[in-house]
């Protein structure tokens, strides 16, 4: 597994909407978060999405892994594989 960092953007996500999922999209990052999938998550200033580190095996793992969210049919996704520094190389 390995360490990349996910700017998600919300794209064309209504208020009604982005309300109506939230709860189930918390209880998602949550379970992602207690699997170890989401390492850590920072919500933008602006609440246009969300920074998140995360843990897989490649980009297609990390779609495949948040696709169940509700929000993510209004992500648009960038991913970036990163490493802590000083971290060891494995």
């Amino acid at each position: 597994m390995k360490k990349f960092m996910v700017d998600i953007v919300l794209v064309d996500l209504d208020m009604e909407t982005r309300l109506k999922y939230l709860p189930q999209e918390q209880e998602g990052v949550r379970a992602l978060e207690a699997e170890g999938t989401i390492l850590h998550n920072f919500i933008k200033l602006d609440r246009s999405g969300i920074y998140m580190v995360v843990m897989a095996a490649d980009q297609d793992d990390i779609h495949k892994r948040l696709s169940f969210l509700p929000y993510y049919p209004y992500m648009k996704i960038k991913i970036d594989p990163v490493r802590v520094v000083n971290e060891v190389n494995e």
